[in-house]
């Protein structure tokens, strides 16, 4: 049954704001690939990329509240969001104490929760009038 408080915006707005983040961590890669290929200018826009990928973290925090209450949608991504944002913060001084044992691992998790978390935003279940069982 279709939920008759939910309200749309608020579940585009969460997924507008899980693309921002999904392809700011892309970016991520990308530069630090692009850095490790001698392309050393790219270090400090990977850093800067950084700032832009937690400042996104927090505002899908944000968005996620906003979907849960006053959208309808589920509470879960609250939590999600705040570990992903633990995740960045701990990821940024990693790359600054240069402990890449942990930062890149890390990385890679951070982008494939991130991912996980696009795909999700956008699978049709997730709106406000869920796809319905076909009956046999």
């Amino acid at each position: 049954m279709p939920n008759s408080t939910a309200r749309p915006w608020t579940l585009a707005l969460f997924r507008a704001v899980v693309t921002c983040e999904a392809a700011l961590a892309l970016g991520q890669a990308v530069l630090a690939g692009s850095f490790l290929s001698g392309h050393y200018q790219a270090l400090d826009l990977h850093a800067l990329n950084a700032t832009a990928t937690g400042l996104t973290a927090a505002a899908q925090i944000v968005a996620a509240l906003l979907w849960w209450r006053p959208g309808g949608g589920p509470g879960w991504p609250v939590l999600a969001g705040l570990a992903l944002f633990g995740a960045e913060a701990g990821q940024i001084a990693m790359g600054y104490t240069r402990a890449l044992a942990v930062h890149v691992p890390l990385g890679v998790a951070i982008i494939a929760c991130t991912f996980l978390m696009l795909v999700w935003a956008w699978r049709p279940a997730a709106g406000p009038y869920p796809a319905r069982e076909e009956r046999v």
